[in-house]
C-alpha cells in the first residue's frame, strides 16, 4: 500500500494543491458577496434573489467540491510514509490552521442561511474583517509547509 501511496504522491498532490486554490477563491469570495448583498441587495430591486443563487452555487459547485477533495488528498499525504514528519511543528500548524479553516467554511454556510431566513445582522463591515479569516489562515500554512519550522 506504501508503494502505491508513494507513486501517486505527486497525482495526489497536484490534485490538492488545486483544490486548494479552488476552495480559497470561494473563502475569499463569499464574505465579499455577502458585503455586497448587505450594502446593495436591498436598494435594487430583484437583486436578492440574484445574490442567493450565486452564494448558493458558489458554496454548492465550487466551495464544497474543492474543500472534499483538498481533505481527501491532504489526508492521503499524511499517510504516504516519509511525507510529514511528525516530530516538527509544522504539520501541527497547518493541521490546526486547515481545521480553523474548515470551521471558517461551515460559519460561512451558517450565514448564507441567516441570509435566506432573513435573520442576517451582521453589518458589511463585519464581512469585510471576517474577510481576512482565510488570508491569515493561508498565510499560516503556506510558512508552515514551505519552511517546515
Amino acid at each position: 500500500m506504501s508503494d502505491l501511496l508513494f507513486t501517486i504522491y505527486p497525482w495526489v498532490k497536484s490534485l490538492h494543491i488545486m483544490a486548494v486554490i479552488s476552495w480559497m477563491a470561494g473563502l475569499f469570495y463569499l464574505p465579499r458577496l455577502f458585503v455586497y448583498h448587505v450594502e446593495k441587495a436591498q436598494s435594487v430591486d430583484g437583486a436578492e434573489p440574484i445574490f442567493f443563487e450565486m452564494e448558493e452555487k458558489l458554496l454548492r459547485v465550487i466551495m464544497r467540491p474543492a474543500s472534499i477533495v483538498a481533505w481527501i488528498c491532504g489526508l492521503i499525504m499524511v499517510f504516504t510514509p516519509g511525507i510529514v514528519g511528525w516530530d516538527f511543528a509544522w504539520p501541527w500548524v497547518k493541521g490546526v490552521a486547515v481545521i480553523a479553516m474548515t470551521w471558517f467554511h461551515h460559519w460561512l454556510m451558517a450565514r448564507r442561511r441567516d441570509f435566506v431566513a432573513g435573520r442576517n445582522t451582521l453589518t458589511g463591515r463585519q464581512y469585510r474583517m471576517m474577510n481576512e479569516i482565510p488570508t491569515v489562515l493561508m498565510v499560516l500554512i503556506v510558512l508552515a509547509v514551505v519552511l517546515k519550522f
